[in-house]
């Protein structure tokens, strides 16, 4: 079936003021437990306004069984920085571009191929700022004695660290990370055998890999925090958190910016003022960023 022609597309665009509609086929004899295999068509409607939050539709056209997505295009966006939906990056990534405005969806697949400066900037700051919570969650449950809990989260610390290897060789990290490592770097790969099949304690596995990890947290600080340091290097006023965390080039990374933040300040990579009085009132003062110039 011409994909062009499915009539439902128009209709669907037109109700929600999509700026274009992107289709990935996949044929569905076979259930493969995944929300585009399952289903010959996944369409996905990008929509201009943020006020469309995402949704999910089941249809049947004839014999034809589709799943719509929508989404805005903050949330592709945030998806493509964030790696965090699989359906919707396989179908920017590999589907078919049906129809758009303006060249919007084109322009984003060809920054995606061409891995730009700013998508790499902002998706090494999104996986250094995981890596570091992962790593601190493993360092706090491992001191608590939970050690199960310890390594699940060392082993997604690992997985960031995997991905920031790729991001720094130009390569996007969308599948496949630890077969592009094993050959990137042997040293992370050793890494990831060792926590994963040694015959040592799980414990100790996990206490090896966070050692490594917090070297790597020493060494690779200032390079992947490079989109921040800038923002806060862009004036010479302090930045509020509640700032920092609202800024257009950050929000990807907000709930994870006051460690990243605090990390960097224990580093010196990062100064505090801690003298503006409260916003809320009080005897509290204030505690604001900068970097020197």
């Amino acid at each position: 079936m011409e994909l062009k022609n499915l009539a439902f597309l128009s209709g669907q665009s037109e109700e929600t003021g999509a700026v274009g509609a992107i289709a990935y086929s996949h044929p569905g004899e076979r259930f493969h437990g995944s929300l585009i295999q399952d289903f010959e068509l996944l369409v996905l409607i990008i929509c201009e306004s943020d006020e469309v939050a995402s949704k999910v539709g089941h249809y049947k056209y004839g014999d034809l069984r589709y799943q719509i997505m929508y989404a805005n295009r903050h949330e592709l966006r945030s998806s493509v920085i964030t790696g965090d939906n699989d359906n919707m990056m396989q179908c920017l990534i590999e589907g078919e571009i049906i129809w758009e405005v303006d060249g919007a969806i084109s322009a984003l697949r060809d920054e995606l191929s061409t891995f730009s400066q700013e998508l790499r900037e902002q998706k090494l700051l999104h996986e250094f700022a995981s890596f570091l919570r992962m790593y601190v969650e493993s360092k706090r449950y491992i001191q608590e004695g939970h050690v199960v809990d310890a390594y699940y989260n060392v082993l997604e610390a690992l997985g960031n660290w995997a991905r920031i290897v790729l991001i720094e060789q130009g390569i996007y990290p969308d599948h496949a990370v630890w077969t592009h490592v094993q050959s990137l770097d042997r040293a992370l790969w050793k890494l990831y055998q060792e926590l994963t099949v040694s015959s040592e304690t799980l414990e100790q596995r996990v206490e090896l890999v966070l050692l490594a990890c917090e070297f790597s947290v020493m060494s690779k600080m200032s390079e992947s925090s490079g989109l921040l340091l800038r923002v806060l290097g862009s004036r010479k006023e302090p930045w509020s958190m509640d700032e920092l965390v609202h800024h257009p080039q950050l929000r990807f990374v907000a709930k994870d910016l006051p460690l990243v933040l605090r990390k960097l300040v224990f580093r010196s990579l990062v100064k505090e003022s801690p003298g503006w009085p409260s916003l809320i009132g009080g005897e509290g003062r204030e505690i604001r960023y900068w970097i020197e110039s």
